[in-house]
Formats: structure tokens, C-alpha cells, sequence
């Protein structure tokens, strides 16, 4: 299959009729992981669709990603399989979410999921409810996340400023907390990396 044209790869799942007119668009507007210039421009207009065989081969491709990302005995002890697995979750929306990665002692992963979701531009988070889902969980610690849907993952004053009020309320009860990553599509900055926590 690596040897195969992307027009030959649209083949195999839509049909060689169907491949010749979706070849010429961008795989990523094909894949639905972003709008074509003129939508971004005009959201009125009529709402952009996938074709259907690509929507499936996408939402495969997640669940594959998902599977191996969500297994048993996921650690994250490194800083790249932190970053996989975030690019894989938020790094393509359109709004802000924040996300909680929780763990146990040996940094195996307890749960994952989002706990605020914002606009465009902006989350609020709420420490209390940060805390009583780790106690909840019983995490031992904590990575966060949220995602820049403006395409840049650097940091903000504000988003510092949140972490450490996050780090202190949690602190409280004994959760440690490992690092918090600013997702952009396929880039993350941590803050634990660039000395920020």
C-alpha cells in the first residue's frame, strides 16, 4: 500500500469513479481535519460533508489510535506519548476543551476525558471541580491539556497563571502535577519542558 498514489489509496475505498474528482482536494479537507478557506470564511453557507467511505476510514483510523492509546497498561513516562495521544484527541477542534489525563503512582493512565469545553478563544476552569474528580478518581497525578484552535501552542500569561492555581488546590490532596500541554494540530508545547511548572 505504500507504493499506491493518494489518488490510488481514494480508489481502493470510494471507487475509481469517485477518486478522480476527490483527488484533487487537500487530504486533509478530504478527512474532514479542516474546512476549506471559503467555509472558514462563510459559515452560512451549505455545511461541508465527507465522503462517506473517507469518514469511515478516518473514524477507524481514531478508534485504531484510541485502542492503543487507552490500553491497560498505557505509562505515560514519556513526553512524546503524552503529545501522541493529545494531538490525537484535540489537537483537530475548533473550540477549546480542557482535558484531565489522571494517573496512578506509576504513571499509569486512570482516566482521560474533558472537563471544560470554551469558544474559539477561551475555557474557564473551575478548580474545585478539578479537584473532586481527581478525588474521585483517586489520581496520584495529573496532566493537563487544552488546545489553541488559532494554531499556535504557545502558552498564554492566563493559561500559566491557571496551571499554578491548579497545581496549588491540588496540592491540597496530595495529586501531583506531571505537566500541562498546549495543543495546536500535530504540535504541543509542554510546560513542565519549558521550566514553567
Amino acid at each position: 500500500m505504500k507504493d499506491l498514489s493518494n489518488a490510488d489509496l481514494l480508489a481502493v475505498l470510494v471507487g475509481s469513479a469517485s477518486a478522480k474528482a476527490l483527488a484533487a482536494k487537500p487530504l486533509a479537507e478530504l478527512f474532514g481535519f479542516s474546512k476549506p478557506r471559503q467555509m472558514q470564511l462563510c459559515e452560512e453557507s451549505a455545511a461541508y460533508t465527507v465522503h462517506p467511505a473517507l469518514a469511515a476510514a478516518k473514524e477507524l483510523f481514531v478508534r485504531c489510535i484510541r485502542e492503543r492509546m487507552e490500553g491497560e497498561d498505557l505509562c505515560f513516562s514519556s513526553p512524546e506519548t503524552v503529545k501522541t495521544f493529545l494531538c490525537s484527541k484535540i489537537g483537530h477542534l475548533e473550540h477549546e476543551s480542557f482535558w484531565c489525563l489522571w494517573l496512578d503512582a506509576q504513571n499509569r493512565l486512570i482516566d482521560a476525558g474533558e472537563l471544560f469545553r470554551g469558544t474559539l478563544t477561551q475555557t474557564s476552569v473551575y478548580p474545585r471541580e478539578v479537584v473532586k474528580k481527581a478525588l474521585a478518581v483517586n489520581a496520584a497525578a495529573a496532566i493537563f491539556a487544552h488546545n489553541h484552535p488559532s494554531g499556535s501552542p504557545e502558552p498564554s500569561r492566563a493559561d500559566e497563571v491557571m496551571t499554578n492555581t491548579l497545581k496549588s488546590a491540588l496540592a491540597l490532596v496530595d495529586v501531583r502535577v506531571l505537566d500541562h500541554f498546549v495543543v495546536a494540530g500535530k504540535q504541543a508545547t509542554s510546560f513542565a519542558a519549558r521550566g514553567l511548572l
